[in-house]
């Protein structure tokens, strides 16, 4: 007997490609033999333990201020993590943000980190055309044609979402350009960790005011702004937000405190005009279950008042470093057969391209990092001490059926976040011997089966 579904539970009942590889491969994980480079997981000696625990100690020893911590808290998020968002994105200068503007800004805490501000966009926001960069966010667009949207991904250049691409294919939607619902932009785009320039956020900026004057609406325009807080590269320009000049208001920013201080406390913010949305917004993490648990908001408050600033030096002089020490080993195993490898100046992710090697995952490049080749001498037995490497193929990261699906096909996200250095300097001697002993020599494990898509039509759009 069937279950009546609606059309996000139809999509959702087909779990999408990376959904199952992650699976796949977690499901059989040794840790200390395999080599993780996909997960995108901070490094665990960035997660300041003593400094939660005593503020999670300070949480419980001062009930004054950090009232009824372990009980239901306000749907718009903790006033004391609010509060104190604030003083640290205006006394840090986050994004050159002055104390003006974010006090004629409106600050919300998501239900449950950023990713949960994301997926409230989806459900408060008319469905209708996203407008996005190539290589774009993978959850997220899945998660956004899942739920009725169509992605308009346009290929990135060295900073950020490239102009004439953009112009290019709002000019060919025509008619269509009145269906667009928002615009998304990561500034250190994930997968490809390319910084978005301020002069291109402006130019971004400046196209969606453009439209909505054109179309007499608010057309929104969200920054992730995930991994501002690890630019760790001190010849990188420091980054300026255009909220103080959004005169239409309808930039805001999305971010977290995953990256800087733990994944597992969930705290995600927006911060935009008020208005009709942030009050919707704040209705859906109602409708979710009255907010993230207000204990480790509270924590959050705490070290944000207390220890941020060493924190935020000590993690990002970590990946500094990592970020050096892989990008040489880069260097020395795959730099003959690469074409292109971005990243390194923010966040923990390299992107590669290389000229000839696929990477997909019926790749023979995949499978023998996979020990998936069939090969005995490749796989070894069940309980062979042969580690797998796993790495978030290319063809995951571009859309689908956007201009770099072709591409894609020769592309990886590698991950220096979790993995220690040695590690990852062994994962890429094991890909340099994939390369030498089966290069293209594997056939494809199903090479007439279609490259897969986790894309629905959007309402109204034929597939």
């Amino acid at each position: 007997m069937d279950i009546r579904f609606s059309c996000y539970g139809q999509a959702s009942a087909h779990p999408s490609p990376v959904n199952r590889m992650m699976a796949s491969f977690a499901r059989g994980f040794r840790d200390g033999l395999d080599i993780n480079l996909g997960v995108g997981y901070v490094n665990e000696k960035t997660i300041p333990v003593a400094w939660l625990n005593e503020a999670l100690q300070a949480v419980v020893a001062n009930g004054a201020k950090y009232r009824q911590a372990f009980n239901y808290g306000g749907p718009e998020g903790s006033p004391n993590l609010i509060a104190s968002l604030r003083r640290f994105l205006g006394g840090m200068r986050i994004g050159q943000l002055d104390e003006a503007t974010l006090a004629r800004k409106r600050l919300i805490i998501g239900p449950c980190g950023a990713t949960s501000v994301l997926d409230a966009l989806t459900q408060v926001l008319a469905p209708g055309i996203v407008v996005t960069s190539d290589p774009t966010y993978y959850i997220y667009a899945d998660a956004l044609e899942r739920r009725g949207f169509e992605v308009l991904a346009v290929p990135e250049d060295g900073e950020g979402m490239g102009l004439e691409g953009l112009d290019r294919k709002l000019q060919a939607l025509g008619d269509r350009a009145r269906a667009i619902s928002f615009f998304y932009v990561m500034t250190v785009n994930n997968p490809s960790c390319t910084i978005l320039s301020n002069t291109r956020r402006r130019a971004l900026y400046d196209v969606a005011a453009k439209l909505s004057r054109e179309q007499s609406r608010h057309i929104p325009i969200f920054f992730d702004v995930a991994y501002e807080l690890l630019l760790h590269d001190p010849a990188a320009e420091p980054f300026a937000s255009v909220l103080p000049a959004d005169d239409l208001d309808i930039a805001y920013e999305i971010g977290t405190l995953s990256k800087v201080l733990a994944p597992a406390m969930r705290i995600g913010y927006m911060l935009g005009p008020h208005g009709a949305l942030m009050t919707a917004m704040v209705q859906k993490t109602s409708d979710t279950g009255f907010g993230a648990p207000l204990f480790v908001q509270e924590m959050a408050s705490h070290v944000l008042d207390e220890r941020i600033g060493a924190q935020l030096r000590a993690v990002n002089a970590g990946y500094r470093e990592k970020a050096v020490a892989v990008r040489g080993a880069i260097e020395r195993s795959l730099g003959p057969f690469l074409a292109e490898c971005r990243g390194g100046s923010a966040g923990f992710y390299y992107y590669l391209t290389f000229e000839n090697v696929e990477t997909h995952p019926q790749s023979g490049f995949f499978r023998y990092l996979a020990r998936t080749s069939g090969d005995p001498r490749i796989d070894g037995p069940a309980d062979s001490p042969l580690p797998r490497v796993i790495y978030i193929p290319g063809e995951y990261c571009v859309h689908a059926r956007g201009d770099l699906a072709s591409v894609g096909r020769r592309q990886f996200r590698l991950s220096y976040g979790f993995e220690e250095v040695p590690r990852i300097v062994e994962a890429l001697g094991w890909m340099r011997q994939a390369i030498a002993t089966v290069g293209q020599a594997l056939p494809p494990a199903n090479p007439t089966a279609p490259r897969e898509s986790c894309w629905r039509p959007a309402s109204g759009e034929s597939g």
